[in-house]
């Protein structure tokens, strides 16, 4: 499975974002997809989590998340996507699209965002 992220980008406090995630390759039974957001000093697998959603549509999200961000997925197209408004400066970081199957993790290379006050 590989995962190709893309969206990132500068906003100031306020503004919106959307991120999407094209997974390929063995995708077609990805059961979970989501969004993790690596700040400074995390490694990637320590990331903090975000958003994520089941093949089912099952979706759930960090308290932080709630309310601001939507997360979707189109599993015919093996697409994803992170809707973001209202962002705040602590929502800064990298993120990153990670994919689960069969167990195991995947993870896709990171989008930087960045929201200044």
């Amino acid at each position: 499975v590989q995962l190709q992220a893309s969206g990132g980008g500068s906003v100031q406090t306020g503004g919106s974002l959307n991120l999407s995630c094209q997974a390929s390759g063995s995708a077609s039974d990805i059961n979970v997809m989501g969004w993790y957001r690596q700040t400074p000093g995390q490694q990637r697998e320590q990331s903090d989590f975000v958003a994520r959603i089941t093949k089912g549509g099952d979706t759930r999200y960090a308290e932080s998340a709630k309310g601001r961000f939507a997360i979707s997925r189109d599993s015919d197209k093996n697409t994803m996507s992170l809707q973001m408004i209202d962002l705040k400066p602590e929502d800064t970081g990298v993120y990153y699209c990670h994919a689960n199957r069969w167990l195991v993790d995947y993870w896709g290379q990171g989008t930087q965002v960045t929201v200044s006050s």
